[in-house]
Order: C-alpha cells, then sequence, then structure tokens
C-alpha cells in the first residue's frame, strides 16, 4: 500500500499543498492515505507525520514530494529510513527519484545506514575534541559554584570569626541551603580548616627559652 505525507511551513501555503498532493495523487497514493502537516520542518511535534509512521506496516511504501518534506534535518532524515528498512517498510521520493523497491533503491538503504553510521561518528568525535579542548584550557564540566571563591573565602572567614549562618546568608545574599552545600564542599565545620586553607596559620615551633639551658646544664652535671 502506498502512503504519502506532505508538510508546509504555514497554513496559508496552499498552493505549496495542492502541489503536493498532486503529485502524489499521480503516482498511485490513495487519497484517503495522505497524511498533512503545517509546520517547520525543524519541530518535532508533527502529528501528521506521527500518524503516517503509526499506520504504516511491512510491506507499506511511504511517498513524498521531497525529502526536506520529510526530515527536519539530515540525521533524523537517515534515521527514519533506517527505521523503514528494519520494519521492512520502503521509501520513494518522487523529486529526487529514490525508490527503494528497485534493486538501486536497496543499494540506497545501506548508504543511508552508513551515512547515519558516519553522522553519529562525527558528531562524538566533535563532542570528545571540544571536551579534550576544553580540560587543555582549565576549564571542566558541570554547573558553576553557586558562590565564586571569593565570596566563599569571606563567608568562612566570617563563620570562624563567629558569625551564625542565618547572618552570614543575609550579608551575602545567599540562601542557606547553597550555603551548606558549598561548605560541605569544602569540608568545613566550627572550628575546623577546610583543607588547603591558606589562611590556617602555620604551625609554630617551641621557642621556649629555657630549653638550650637545660640541655647545657645537663651536659655540664
Amino acid at each position: 500500500m502506498l502512503v504519502g505525507y506532505m508538510r508546509v511551513s504555514s497554513d496559508g501555503d496552499r498552493q505549496a499543498v495542492d502541489l503536493q498532493r498532486d503529485a502524489l495523487l499521480a503516482a498511485g497514493v490513495d487519497e484517503r492515505h495522505l497524511y498533512e502537516d503545517h509546520a517547520s520542518g525543524s519541530r518535532d511535534d508533527r502529528p501528521g507525520l506521527a500518524e503516517a509512521l503509526a499506520f504504516l506496516r511491512s510491506g507499506d511504501c511511504l511517498v513524498v514530494w521531497k525529502l526536506d518534506r520529510l526530515g527536519r534535518s539530515l540525521p533524523h532524515l537517515l534515521d527514519t529510513v533506517n527505521d523503514f528498512k528494519t520494519r521492512g517498510v520502503a521509501f520513494r521520493s518522487l523529486t529526487e527519484r529514490i525508490d527503494t523497491t528497485t534493486p538501486q533503491g536497496e543499494f540506497l538503504f545501506h548508504i543511508f545506514g552508513a551515512l547515519a553510521q558516519f553522522e553519529r561518528s562525527l558528531t562524538r568525535e566533535r563532542v570528545m575534541a571540544g571536551l579534550a579542548a576544553a580540560r587543555r584550557r582549565g576549564r571542566r564540566g558541570g554547573r558553576p559554584p553557586a558562590i565564586d571563591a571569593e565570596k566563599l573565602a569571606a563567608v568562612v572567614a566570617a563563620l570562624d570569626g563567629g558569625a551564625s549562618k542565618a547572618a552570614v546568608c543575609r550579608t551575602f545574599g545567599i540562601k542557606r541551603s547553597t550555603l551548606i552545600d558549598a561548605l560541605t564542599r569544602i569540608g568545613w565545620a566550627p572550628g575546623v580548616q577546610p583543607p588547603g586553607d591558606a589562611s590556617a596559620p602555620p604551625p609554630t615551633a617551641d621557642r621556649s627559652p629555657n630549653r638550650r639551658a637545660v640541655r647545657s646544664a645537663d651536659r655540664s652535671s
């Protein structure tokens, strides 16, 4: 069975609808099996296409006027055509003269599959290269800290000075949950210096003036 799909960008594009309809009817599509959308090709929510895809069964053939009527992007088009092959559904595009019911069309199925894999590989490669470049520049992924390092240092100093968490939140304009998360991240607790805290005083050596005198007295005795 032939199933036709049409798409125009706006409700007022009547001429384009008629052009597609005439071409699909001339190709042998029954008017009862025509599905239509009035939406931009980039939109995901196309109820007409969803109905057409749900109606298709193994042995059917989806017919479009042009390739750009079906796919919102090249990856979407490739994935859709590959899904047709898995379901045993044929595909025909009238303008580009693509017909997967012919031997040449079967070869095109393999080309579409290779292109889909190639597109996925390129996308993954670009993502990995971008992450590697960001790491080389000292950037890391994820959400940035809610409190920057300078403000956090001032917050810790205020808490160490005896200020309450409520007072700190009011003074610095931060939420209590944000403050708790930030303090947990650096390991702060009352009376405990966070790891690597540069403000912690260095350990002091024992400078008792009597130690050397005691040792001298021991040696002389």
